[in-house]
């Protein structure tokens, strides 16, 4: 019966564009999902609360990140491992990696609940946080930080969720919880004025919905049968889970110790010159969420396609990974230019959403967000080559690629810059970055095309 099973997958025998899509879009739904969750709360929080209510969700941000890092790792990790059992028709194992992966969202999300109550001021003074702006961010993490066990185990178990083959369903899992947190930032920002911790409170409540959805899904799940036994910590499996899930998951860290130095920076260049330090906090934030919002399409295209890359790899059919890496790309690179063009020429409007300020506030917000993002265009192709790397059994190179943008280019250059170009040269640093990115991904790829030509000479 397991032979039947995998033999007939669709994984490996359906049109490649047709399961990139199927499998892509519930993906990208739970990625913008992820990213709504964090814009919501600021655009209730700009209009109601103002600009140093801004300023303050930009400093909680890192703590968001790690909420997704560690999701990724199990998430990812556990998927990742599961598709290639599969494809090996190593049954047996699957379901480990399925139960480990679970349980080790759920204890991470405890511990950093537990982190961030008993460390709070310290790490939001760490994170980059004023005086004035500490009030704020207090309010906001004492209640949301309740919920990364949720939202831990809401994100990793999509990825889980779709390996099983049901992105439908990892798809309603996180679209409800959003839907709740819309309508109750509402109720709890605008009627109760309930200010940062209502925007919290409702966060948290639709995370435990999403939750929730998961939850009973595992009891159904479809290829392998989930026992108790299959999510008890076993050493073994745990280990394979984080070599597979560790790209994604430095991606993400990455992404938090980049933004932490960038608030920093912000924080004290900005002081220095005619915006002060909260416009750039404040503005820096808006645009960073925004810029996850459209590039959360790009990460989930790549965790779409990570199946498709895995389970076609382990089953030797070099041609279908070839194919599937080539509409995952195809298909980024269309988003990113799209959101290139909206960087570039309607900033304004987009700032405008998240609350009024002076013409300062607008002029620098316009400045930052056509500058720093402009490799908006070029930077699909680190997160989709670092998806595929990790997907076929070659973590290093995913790591890597996982570096190159956040710590490798990006970090230097926020910390040496400014010394020479004042605030310039946090804006300018972004595209740098991001060109240094795509060279080192075609790189790569390059050199991992040629091992795959050879492979096929060889089977």
């Amino acid at each position: 019966m397991a032979k039947e099973v995998v033999s007939g997958n669709p994984l490996g025998s359906a049109p490649v564009g047709g399961l990139v899509a199927k499998f892509a879009v519930p993906s990208i739904i739970a990625m913008l999902v992820i990213a709504v969750y964090n814009i919501v709360d600021q655009i209730f929080i700009g209009q109601f609360v103002g600009t140093l209510g801004n300023a303050a969700t930009n400093i909680c941000f890192p703590l968001n990140i790690s909420c997704i890092a560690i999701a990724l790792l199990c998430g990812i990790g556990g998927a990742s491992n599961f598709n290639l059992a599969m494809g090996r028709r190593e049954t047996a194992d699957a379901a480990y990696y399925i139960g480990n992966g679970v349980s080790c969202a759920v204890f991470a999300g405890v511990l950093l609940c537990v982190i961030s109550q008993v460390f709070l001021d310290p790490l939001l003074m760490a994170f980059g946080s004023t005086e004035d702006v500490l009030p704020y961010a207090e309010s906001y993490v004492r209640v949301v930080s309740v919920g990364f066990p949720f939202a831990i185990l809401t994100a990793a178990g999509g990825h889980i969720i779709r390996a099983d083959g049901s992105p439908r369903i990892a798809m309603l899992c996180n679209l409800s919880g959003a839907i709740l947190n819309v309508g109750l930032d509402a109720l709890f920002v605008i009627v109760f004025r309930m200010g940062m911790a209502g925007a919290a409170l409702a966060t948290v409540i639709g995370q435990v919905l999403s939750a929730a959805i998961g939850i009973v899904y595992l009891t159904r799940f479809k290829t392998v049968p989930l026992k108790r036994m299959h999510f008890i910590f076993k050493w073994h499996y745990i280990v394979k889970i984080a070599s597979l899930g560790v790209a994604s998951m430095v991606n993400q860290l990455a992404m938090m110790i980049t933004q932490i130095a960038l608030n920093n920076s912000l924080k004290t260049y900005g002081a220095l010159s005619p915006y002060g330090a909260e416009i750039p906090l404040a503005c820096a934030g808006i645009i960073i969420k925004v810029n996850q919002l459209f590039f959360s399409i790009v990460i989930g295209i790549a965790q779409g396609s990570q199946p498709i890359f895995g389970f076609n790899y382990g089953a030797k059919n070099y041609q279908r990974v070839k194919k599937a890496f080539s509409v995952a790309c195809t298909s980024a690179a269309i988003i990113s230019i799209i959101a290139f063009l909206i960087f570039q020429f309607a900033p304004r409007p987009i700032i405008a959403m998240f609350g009024q300020g002076s013409d300062a506030y607008f002029e620098f917000g316009e400045r930052f967000f056509k500058i720093y993002l402009f490799g908006m265009c070029v930077n699909f192709l680190q997160p989709i080559s670092s998806t595929f790397f990790t997907s076929i059994g070659k973590p290093y190179k995913g790591v890597f690629l996982s570096l190159t943008r956040q710590i490798i280019f990006l970090l230097p250059l926020i910390l040496i810059l400014p010394r020479f170009f004042g605030i310039d040269g946090i804006i300018f640093s972004g595209p740098v970055a991001d060109i240094m990115a795509f060279i080192s991904a075609i790189v790569l790829m390059i050199v991992e095309y040629r091992d795959i030509a050879r492979l096929e000479r060889l089977s």
